[in-house]
């Protein structure tokens, strides 16, 4: 079924504080709609709105046909304990409460003179119509070709018995990548999907986009996916409080918004530059107009009518000349001044040299498993950047453990070099977990400073008052980031390791840590999936881990 969705005035937020407001936009049969801003910019308020999950401040939602599916898929995959990797798909995929609605519906259907329903024979065909269109039917003969082809049909990952709360994140995002693949939705809302994708999951997902003949609204920081799949671009300008729709791709909503943005700037200082101009000719002609008649009266005599009268006129015609000016003021059109975006700028603290080799491996092995990595060999040296890229769950995590001194090797050995000091941000941001205060974590991790010089740091990275006072695991997984990177600058680092940093970051945050990198001089090793982040960060190096093996690649 295809199907169209509608946003007209739309207000999102909460009680005390509106995100956005007057938004209007629809997604056609087709339409590939990113919706980018920054971090609290409501993003994830928009797709919860729309999915029917949370009411608008303002404004209506509407569906046509109104039966049609609507496919939410939010941004962290919810690990419910006990549910297996086949459950938690069907619910992904709303098939669990397809199902579970048509079970209720033939209940009522039983026993038609205990249920609530007034029509439980319609309400029946309703829902069943509904199980079917959802592809319930015949999932379990569909699913096993899609874990199959994402790698995902191994001893390791059995579908019916594995919980996903064993699955490491790598297996949990292809697992959420198979619930997309296998779902009928008419419309999709996807919430930051390439998050933990490696290289292939990527390009699967920007096929299904393709393919896909329903609409698609879609929050994602990655700009090569952006730029390979959006047609239109939704913008929430949280500095400006503005909701603006960008016809034609990425590419070309960056290219507007940038002449865009000049325009208004220009629009406002060419305002500002005549008001100004007119503010000064009228003070000027006040001053005249004053001090005309004050030298008037001074130099004539008391009986001298006719100076004094000339005086006057003088006067009254600087005072029209000055009511003329204000009146030019009055009826310019007010340009308001553009406000200025908040962005994220910061350094990496540097720390005194290392030694000349930061970490070395000889024959090194790791089992997990079935999995072995290894036998490895290789030497990081002083200063050196690397990249590190492979498929999920072909072991780069385990080499940056195996590399930092955290996993010991079960065969050959590993080595860290002197006066190492690493700086770390890895996959599960693990600085940044647990019940304790934002605040009380971060100086647990730098006990030197104070609490006002931490909290004045957080507050650079976006963490205010009523981030720092909250628990960790209260934050959301781009506050958790922001901490981190915090955490790097207030912390001096000769080694520094990013295992997926750009996960859950907005776009200006991403470019300002590219630029932060650019002056950084110590070691770096740098895994990530983000094509647009491999190309813009400067390497020496590049390893691919696969099959147990580490190549140069």
């Amino acid at each position: 079924m295809t199907a169209t969705l509608v946003a007209k005035n739309v207000a999102g937020g909460f009680a005390h504080r509106t995100l956005f407001e007057g938004l209007d936009l629809t997604v056609a049969p087709g339409d590939v709609v990113g919706v980018l801003g920054a971090n609290g910019a409501g993003k994830s308020t928009l797709l919860r709105i729309l999915a029917g999950d949370l009411e608008p401040l303002d404004g209506i939602v509407s569906l046509a046909p109104a039966d049609a599916f609507v496919g939410w898929l939010p941004q962290e995959h919810e690990r419910v304990p006990g549910e297996t990797v086949a459950a938690y798909i069907a619910r992904r995929a709303g098939c669990t409460a397809a199902t579970q609605a048509m079970e209720a519906a033939a209940a009522a259907l039983a026993e038609p003179e205990s249920a609530s329903i007034p029509d439980p024979t319609a309400a029946y065909s309703a829902a069943l119509d509904h199980w079917l269109a959802t592809g319930a039917a015949d999932l379990d003969e569909r699913l096993p070709a899609v874990l199959a082809d994402l790698g995902l049909d191994t001893d390791a990952v059995r579908p019916h018995s594995t919980p996903m709360t064993a699955l490491s994140g790598g297996q949990a995002a292809r697992v959420g990548l198979a619930a997309l693949l296998v779902s009928r939705f008419d419309v999709v809302l996807l919430d930051e999907p390439t998050n933990d994708l490696d290289l292939d999951g990527l390009a699967r997902l920007e096929q299904f986009v393709r393919d896909l003949r329903g609409g698609v609204v879609v929050v994602s920081h990655d700009r090569e996916f952006l730029s390979r799949s959006v047609t239109h671009v939704l913008e929430l300008d949280l500095a400006q409080n503005t909701t603006t729709v960008f016809g034609g791709g990425y590419e070309s909503y960056l290219e507007e918004r940038e002449i865009g943005r000049r325009h208004r700037r220009e629009q406002y200082e060419e305002f500002a530059e005549k008001k100004a101009d007119l503010v000064a000719r009228a003070r000027v002609q006040r001053e005249w107009s004053s001090q005309g008649v004050r030298n008037a009266i001074r130099k004539a005599p008391d009986n001298d009518k006719l100076r004094r009268r000339a005086a006057t006129e003088s006067s009254e015609k600087q005072a029209q000349k000055v009511r003329q000016m204000e009146s030019r003021i009055a009826r310019l059109e007010e340009v308001a001044e553009p406000r200025k975006e908040w962005t994220l700028q910061f350094t990496i603290g540097a720390a005194p040299r290392s030694s000349s080799v930061v970490a070395s491996l000889d024959n090194a092995v790791v089992r997990q498993g079935d999995h072995v990595l290894g036998p490895v060999s290789l030497q990081v040296d002083a200063g050196e950047r690397i990249g590190i890229t492979g498929p999920n769950g072909a072991g780069k995590s385990t080499l940056l453990r195996l590399l930092l001194g955290h996993r010991t090797p079960d065969e050959g050995r590993a080595s860290l070099g002197a006066n190492v000091a690493v700086g770390e941000i890895d996959q599960a941001r693990a600085d940044f977990t647990g019940p304790a205060r934002l605040i009380d974590r971060f100086e647990e991790k730098v006990p030197t400073w104070s609490t006002a010089d931490a909290r004045t740091l957080l507050a650079k990275f976006g963490l205010r008052a009523d981030h720092v006072e909250r628990p960790v695991d209260d934050l959301s997984p781009g506050e958790r980031t922001r901490a981190g990177l915090a955490l790097l600058q207030a912390r001096g680092t000769n080694v520094l390791v990013l295992d997926e940093p750009t996960n859950h970051l907005d776009l200006p945050a991403i470019e300002q840590l590219e630029q932060a990198l650019e002056t950084y001089d110590g070691a770096l090793l740098l895994v990530t999936h983000d094509r647009r982040m491999l190309q813009n960060v400067r390497l020496d190096r590049t390893w691919r881990v696969d099959n147990g093996r580490v190549v140069e690649l």
